[in-house]
């Protein structure tokens, strides 16, 4: 079993392009059919003075393996990850 504070401490790695893409900051539930749906990543800061963080939202499904001190997972980088920010779990189309 493992807790959400390992997963926490753990590089998410992209196997598309070899790249790091941080430490899980969140993970979204699905508590009415007790799933994980996705891995939540700190995306890159938009703006300036008044600046906002877009995340990158992982979906479950493509998590390929959680290692000892590594999580692998296959992501397209389309535009900075625009495709994977949160509101990409609003359409349920994809999943």
């Amino acid at each position: 079993m493992i807790k959400i504070s390992d997963l926490r401490n753990r590089d998410v790695v992209n196997l598309l392009d070899g790249k790091r893409l941080g430490n899980i900051i969140d993970i979204d539930l699905d508590l009415e059919n007790g799933k994980v749906v996705a891995l939540v990543l700190p995306g890159r800061t938009r703006g300036f003075l008044f600046s906002k963080r877009e995340d990158i939202v992982v979906p479950w499904n493509k998590i390929v393996r959680i290692g000892r001190d590594v999580i692998l997972v296959e992501v397209p980088m389309v535009k900075e990850m625009d495709d994977y920010r949160r509101d990409y779990l609003l359409d349920e189309e994809n999943y």
